[in-house]
């Protein structure tokens, strides 16, 4: 009997090793990993060059406390600060810690010039912004938020992609407005790029921040460094983690300087964030992704998967309503329950995972072959010839 809390739904299978686009279980079988980690493992399993960095790191220094400069971590937001928007990086160790530190930098601008009244933020009403007790009320997902009050004070809501609801929920209190520039967790839902602009126009006439968490849409993962690149809408802020770390525990919060003012000596900290070792590792995702090539490829190879899921789709109209997303940030959407279709494609070895809105979200590593989309094509084929309904 496991000694585990039961807070987690657990398939009845474990692996012992992974190799870029595929995982070893202890079964004995291979599986073609379109879940790495849930967009975290961004460079595939056991990456060389990741092994690299961290066994260099590791010869070296683990951890020292932010008391003291860390290089490597200058070095990693330097890089971040020259290729995005952003002035300014504070490291963390995970997404929603990262949000966390996202909404705090959002209020303390305003009280820093003498607004502590302009602290609300504006989300999507069942977005996914995390699990600590203001990101689960920032969703305002009562699934999340059931049976973990008292209510959080501070967030309100708007319906998706709905400008008439976003402009009513906006009141002089209104400090940020918080959106996935595309939903993972709410069902792969891209918010379209007159819907950024439109959000964008409206924060600068309110003198409200934009906050584009893309946690789980950024870092090649859409084809772009960053998703919110395919509107040419600059955010304020952006909670950033996931992909970052290859499949290492790194968080960050990126800030322009407006933004970032506020933050001052004392005002947030980290015990583990920005330590030597995870900042190695962020550098050696980002020397992969910086390649010359590197997300022209995501987007061709991305543009062949779709297009062939569409032809999939078009085939099977009565069992898949959508192809969703953007890059290799994929959902498809089913007219039936997705954990029965999910269940026949780990029974032919491709491993998927779910997503709301009856979505079945597709993850591969940015480092995937042509040939793996072609046999994860084939078996998503498979699944849909034999499946009843």
């Amino acid at each position: 009997m496991s000694a585990l809390a039961k807070n987690y739904n657990r398939r009845k299978i474990s692996f012992k090793k992974g190799k870029g686009s595929f995982l070893y279980a202890y079964n004995g079988k291979k599986y073609l990993d379109f879940v790495q980690g849930i967009a975290v493992n961004s460079l595939g399993h056991a990456n060389p060059n990741l092994i690299n960095a961290v066994k260099k790191q590791t010869k070296k220094l683990w951890h020292v406390s932010n008391a003291f400069i860390i290089p490597e971590g200058e070095r990693l937001a330097k890089r971040l600060t020259q290729k995005t928007f952003a002035d300014y990086v504070i490291f963390q160790n995970s997404g929603t810690e990262a949000t966390e530190a996202a909404i705090k930098v959002a209020r303390r601008y305003f009280y820093s010039i003498g607004k502590p009244n302009k602290y609300r933020i504006l989300c999507i009403k069942n977005s996914f912004h995390g699990r600590t007790l203001a990101a689960i009320f920032a969703s305002g997902s009562k699934k999340m938020t059931e049976g973990f009050g008292p209510k959080v004070q501070g967030f309100d809501h708007f319906k998706f992609d709905n400008l008439k609801s976003l402009k009513k929920s906006i009141t002089n209190r209104t400090a940020a407005i918080m959106v996935e520039t595309v939903m993972g967790e709410g069902g792969i839902k891209v918010i379209s790029k007159k819907f950024l602009k439109e959000l964008r126009k409206i924060c600068n006439k309110k003198k409200i921040l934009l906050i584009f968490d893309e946690i789980q849409c950024g870092i090649g993962r859409s084809g772009k460094f960053f998703a919110y690149e395919h509107s040419n809408v600059k955010p304020d802020i952006v909670p950033i983690a996931k992909g970052i770390g290859g499949g290492f525990p790194i968080g960050a919060v990126l800030m322009n300087k407006k933004a970032a003012s506020g933050m001052i000596p004392g005002s947030h900290g980290s015990t583990f964030g920005g330590n030597p070792l995870a900042m190695s590792v962020g550098n050696a995702v980002l020397d992969q992704i910086f390649k010359k090539g590197f997300l022209k490829n995501v987007q061709k190879i991305s543009k062949y998967f779709h297009s062939e899921l569409k032809k999939i789709q078009k085939q099977y109209s009565n069992i898949i309503k959508e192809v969703r997303g953007v890059g290799l940030l994929i959902g498809l959407q089913l007219y039936n329950d997705q954990s029965k279709f999910i269940n026949k494609l780990m029974d032919n070895n491709l491993l998927t995972i779910k997503a709301g809105e009856n979505v079945i979200r597709i993850l591969p590593p940015l480092t995937v072959k042509k040939k793996e989309v072609d046999l994860a094509i084939k078996i998503i084929r498979k699944v849909c010839k034999e499946y009843k309904t």
